[in-house]
């Protein structure tokens, strides 16, 4: 009896304790539309082309530019930090699909066969293509190209379209596209067909340049990512979203791109 008596004062006791205990919260649920799905620890790795003014170029040892920002600040949004690996434009792609690089930011328009090969972001700027010629050059219209040499910067659109527009015999693609301006300057080409914003620094730093007045192509930005890496495009897509909405893109372009 005693046995049976002391096990019921114990079990009274556990019970009265239990009901005394303080009640735990359970787990809060994550937050509803998280802003962020992949874990990012590394660095995010940008494969750009440093020498396409004023959206990625180098000051000293230091890379600048629209993109070179918007990438520190999409980096940022993710919580990690940037590494820029500077290479030829026409090998970022590439790099993009062999995992040597996460994405590829350089002022890059979005185009049918590129996105064969890579997805793109959401587009972050206008680009607009435009022809720079000497300054005493009879060339005054898109009209006049025919049957002209042209310069361009190897793999841009300005590259491609050019070569369907006036045949692949009358272009000469150049690693660089102070390269094509170079040659231009010696007489080698008559023309060349480069982005709005590079082209102005060009004519602004080579006395004897000028831009024509007609525009030749107008294309959207926007940031190369493996077709491997879902999580990576939607991420920055939401960052994107997010630094749009604040005014931060805006903000970073009017930066290297003033108002006329």
């Amino acid at each position: 009896m005693k046995k049976v008596l002391l096990f019921l004062l114990v079990a009274v006791m556990v019970f009265s304790f239990a009901a005394c205990a303080p009640k735990t919260s359970p787990a809060p649920a994550p937050e509803a539309g998280a802003k962020y799905e992949g874990t990012y620890t590394a660095a995010l790795k940008m494969g750009t082309n440093a020498a396409f003014p004023p959206y990625e170029y180098k000051e000293g040892e230091k890379f600048v530019g629209i993109d070179i920002e918007i990438a520190e600040a999409i980096a940022k949004e993710l919580g990690t930090t940037l590494e820029v690996v500077d290479m030829e434009f026409d090998s970022i792609i590439a790099s993009v699909q062999k995992g040597e690089v996460q994405v590829g930011i350089a002022g890059m328009t979005v185009t049918e066969d590129r996105e064969k090969e890579v997805n793109f972001t959401h587009s972050y700027a206008t680009g607009v293509q435009v022809v720079i010629v000497k300054a005493d050059s009879s060339i005054a219209s898109l009209e006049d190209l025919e049957g002209k040499k042209i310069g361009t910067q190897l793999g841009t659109t300005g590259d491609m379209y050019s070569k369907d527009d006036y045949g692949e015999e009358n272009v000469t693609s150049y690693g660089k596209g102070a390269d094509a301006i170079i040659a231009l300057k010696g007489g080698d080409v008559d023309a060349v067909i480069i982005d709005n914003e590079p082209a102005k620094a060009f004519v602004a730093e080579n006395e004897g340049l000028k831009i024509l007045e007609t525009e030749y192509a107008v294309e959207d930005y926007a940031i190369a990512v493996s077709k491997d890496n879902a999580t990576l495009l939607a991420d920055i897509n939401k960052a994107l979203e997010k630094l749009t909405a604040d005014g931060t893109i805006d903000s970073i372009i009017a930066k290297y791109i003033k108002a006329e």
